[in-house]
């Protein structure tokens, strides 16, 4: 049974042996571990995880793929596929016994960013995530402060995990080629976060806000949100623009705003 890659799925299915060797060695599978693998596709990475693991859950949405899967994987015990929307799914439920779950993914670049902040909110059942995306989404992902790749991703996703893209990935790689670079990314929770985060719905409205127009100043970004005293009292200026701020300084933004509002 052959599969036409979807538009609509964001399909680009991988097929470069080497690449996936480097993906393979990246992730470094062990037979204790449980696996899940999001957007299996036609199976071109599937197959190396299982043997390595033993056990994998896969997540697929498009009901073709599905059947191509069940057909392909029916002899294999330690396989288990859920007809899904990721961005829908428990990931949670699959752990039991208290383990930690290992995500691998080549998710398409349409809804990549929603679905990064789906596994935010199941991070604490999670050892690591490892994913191929728009190489432009991983540099965001990645980036400090001070870049102009800088911004929201950036520090939401690096206030809760440990970020590092591994290696570029060439439009070759996949069928069909897609018009852009490609990356693999890991991304590892924190055990335990490097600073306190109190409301987390709070820290995520600061972070949008302040990023909402990237050339004003925080003064006027978080005008109705924060006040100017309270930007001053993290020891920021309330001149500076929002690339310039930490992760951390966020925190502390969010934290004082949560501190007043309760005492308040």
């Amino acid at each position: 049974m052959t599969h036409r890659a979807r538009k609509r799925f964001g399909q680009n299915f991988l097929h470069d042996p080497g690449v996936i060797d480097r993906i393979i060695r990246a992730i470094n599978p062990a037979h204790d571990q449980h696996l899940v693998e999001i957007g299996p596709g036609q199976g071109a990475i599937t197959e190396h995880l299982l043997a390595a693991a033993g056990r994998l859950d896969a997540v697929e949405l498009d009901r073709d793929l599905v059947t191509l899967l069940s057909n392909k994987y029916r002899n294999h015990p330690g396989f288990h596929l859920h007809s899904a929307d990721a961005l829908k799914f428990d990931f949670c439920q699959l752990a039991t016994k208290g383990e930690k779950l290992r995500i691998i993914g080549n998710l398409p670049y349409n809804i990549s960013t929603p679905l990064l902040f789906h596994l935010l909110e199941n991070a604490q059942c999670l050892q690591d995530m490892h994913f191929m995306l728009q190489k432009e989404v991983v540099e965001r992902m990645a980036a400090g402060p001070g870049s102009k790749t800088y911004g929201r991703l950036s520090v939401m996703l690096q206030a809760y995990c440990q970020v590092r893209m591994l290696f570029p990935i060439g439009p070759g790689a996949f069928q069909p080629a897609p018009k852009v670079e490609s990356a693999f990314v890991r991304l590892v929770p924190h055990e335990q976060p490097p600073f306190a985060i109190n409301d987390p719905d709070l820290f995520s409205k600061v972070v949008t806000q302040a990023f909402s127009q990237r050339r004003k100043t925080l003064r006027n970004t978080l005008k109705g949100l924060v006040a100017t005293e309270s930007i001053a009292s993290c020891g920021m200026d309330p001149s500076t623009r929002a690339e310039q701020l930490s992760v951390e300084d966020f925190a502390c933004l969010a934290n004082t705003l949560a501190c007043i509002r309760t005492s308040g």
